[in-house]
């Protein structure tokens, strides 16, 4: 049997990015876009949008400069129309959408545990279908939901983050399985600790940095060039065979017992 060639470069490839303007969202946008994507970012901050969008074009690649609320789908419909009126399809999608407020169940505000779980879980819901229903016309598609090493384990005044997290994954599975049959392929990321905006404050507190940092077998924190380059993977035709799973990029963080 011959040889069969298979490519991780991704030029010519359209993706959206969602929650692509700062943190772990902001590095995949970029790592996709270095891999030769035209890449669209869009958070509802449209100034941290222009400036990834600068970013994005600085490396040579087509981007668009927008802004959405995941949690709309008139928002997320908008956007669709924007992509497909500039680049004429959509190849890619990328949910990195996310938010968290911490709290203990007892003291938790019913409108704190809707805003995280709408944000975080049903968004990733609307932005599939939205997008996914373009994706079926062309016969293919990568869609990739980020999820969290909350996904598999529960973290202490974060009841709502959990579950909505949690959530991410089993929808990933059930989507997977609706879109096999139109060669969409549908997986998740689950990111370990990783140097963002998001996690300044704890790097920030250098007991509590080392603390994590002991406990992450491959000794160290993570940068988000590094969940960009699974993304990639994923979006690549080197993942064609590949739907339903959620990769842990951690550093072994997830599976260590001591």
């Amino acid at each position: 049997m011959a040889y069969k060639k298979i490519s991780f470069d991704l030029t010519g490839k359209v993706a959206v990015v969602l929650g692509g303007t700062r943190g772990i969202g902001r590095g995949i946008a970029l790592t996709l876009a270095d891999h030769g994507a035209a890449v669209v970012p869009a958070s509802r901050n449209k100034d941290n949008a222009k400036k990834v969008v600068e970013e994005i074009e600085g490396m040579g690649r087509e981007s668009l400069h927008t802004s959405v609320d995941s949690t709309k789908e008139k928002d997320l419909i908008r956007l669709r129309d924007e992509v497909i009126q500039k680049f004429g399809r959509i190849d890619i999608l990328v949910n990195s959408q996310g938010v968290e407020q911490r709290g203990y169940i007892k003291d938790y505000k019913f409108e704190d545990w809707r805003k995280v779980m709408s944000v975080n879980a049903d968004s990733v819901f609307l932005a599939t279908k939205i997008f996914g229903n373009e994706m079926i016309k062309n016969k293919k598609g990568k869609i990739i939901n980020v999820a969290s090493m909350a996904s598999f384990l529960g973290l202490v005044a974060a009841p709502a983050y959990t579950a909505s997290k949690g959530a991410v994954i089993q929808f990933t599975k059930a989507a997977a399985l609706e879109y096999a049959p139109y060669n969409i392929q549908v997986n998740g990321i689950a990111p370990g600790w990783f140097k963002t905006e998001l996690t300044q404050p704890v790097q920030d507190d250098k007991e509590l940095f080392e603390t994590i940092k002991n406990k992450i077998p491959m000794g160290d924190w993570g940068d988000v060039e590094e969940l960009g380059a699974c993304a990639v993977y994923l979006a690549s035709d080197a993942g064609n065979y590949v739907t339903g799973v959620t990769i842990p990029v951690d550093g072994g963080f997830l599976y260590n017992g001591a």
